[in-house]
């Protein structure tokens, strides 16, 4: 999180929030939050979650876009924490921070279930991911003001403004990476509203083995296969043989996520270019929201490890052929 942000943040802002949601200070429990901050609180109503972000980030709109899209995966079928409305019937709250800013609450249901920790939720979690990409080629926001942004909108991708000065050849590496999906064919069939963080961070799994996601902040328009990538990405960090894992995630994903949504596998091409694209993205919003030279966050941390070398001298995230990869037997 930005310091600025951190700055204007105080327990007035937080009781406002609050008292606009009906919860009890003695009813919450703060979370960790890297861009918001986030908190479980409990009320008559059940259990939930209120997100406290800063306009500095997003404007009002563009969250009520986020929760319109919730609401529409929601009708169709998508498990997902819905938004609820404040006692006011707002959809977002507008708390004003005295520093010509404001800070904007908004308020889901608590997801069901707990974080996953085994692969046999896999062909769920494509079946869930290939629904959003099946209803966002129809959707349309209920007002063209909350329409999200596009993938390479400056709000949403802070790489120029936040990667160090010094890093003149990633910062020339991430021009000609941009320039390259920017070629990329845009159609209703390929591209449209995406989560794009969808990783095992943001979903619950309850026993009967539903997924109910969460945290649609970064839902950008971008190609679906990017979604994709982004659930590769996360899902083989830190593993000891990513090829070999990458083989058994796809072998569970890739029929969950064809059952639910037609794609064709010529886009599975670029998934090196998208988490190319994520893996310095990261490493420009750490530089955004810490201190590197005192890091305290152990993930960050091991983020950070090696990671200047690596994106310099064009390391693959992931050593995998995907341009060999057979897509069509899970079609």
């Amino acid at each position: 999180m930005e310091q600025q942000i951190r700055d204007r943040y105080n327990k007035t802002i937080l009781s406002r929030a609050l008292a606009a949601y009906e919860i009890a200070e003695d009813d919450i429990q703060e979370l960790d939050g890297f861009e918001s901050y986030i908190y479980a609180f409990e009320r008559k109503e059940g259990e939930g979650i209120l997100r406290i972000s800063h306009s500095i980030r997003r404007t009002p709109d563009l969250i009520r876009g986020e929760l319109d899209w919730i609401n529409t995966l929601h009708a169709g079928g998508v498990g997902v924490a819905r938004p609820l409305q404040s006692t006011k019937g707002d959809w977002v709250e507008v708390l004003q921070d005295e520093a010509g800013g404001s800070f904007l609450a908004a308020a889901f249901e608590k997801a069901p279930g707990k974080p996953p920790h085994e692969l046999n939720y896999l062909k769920e979690y494509g079946s869930q991911i290939g629904k959003m990409h099946d209803l966002a080629k129809t959707y349309l926001p209920k007002n063209q003001a909350w329409r999200r942004p596009s993938w390479d909108d400056p709000v949403m991708l802070e790489i120029d403004q936040f990667l160090p000065v010094g890093d003149t050849k990633i910062k020339a590496i991430y021009h000609e990476l941009q320039s390259t999906l920017k070629t990329l064919e845009v159609d209703r069939d390929g591209y449209g509203l995406i989560h794009q963080d969808a990783h095992q961070g943001n979903f619950f799994v309850d026993k009967s083995g539903k997924i109910t996601f969460f945290d649609f902040d970064d839902c950008v328009y971008s190609w679906f296969v990017n979604d994709i990538a982004l659930v590769l990405f996360y899902a083989v960090m830190r593993q000891d043989d990513p090829a070999a894992f990458t083989e058994n995630f796809l072998r569970g994903f890739l029929p969950g996520y064809f059952s639910a949504n037609s794609l064709d596998p010529k886009w599975f091409c670029e998934i090196p270019h998208f988490m190319k694209l994520r893996e310095i993205d990261l490493y420009a919003v750490i530089h955004r929201s810490f201190d590197v030279e005192n890091l305290e966050d152990p993930w960050c941390a091991w983020y950070l490890d090696g990671r200047k070398e690596g994106l310099e001298n064009e390391i693959p995230y992931l050593d995998y052929d995907f341009e060999s990869f057979d897509v069509r037997q899970y079609i």
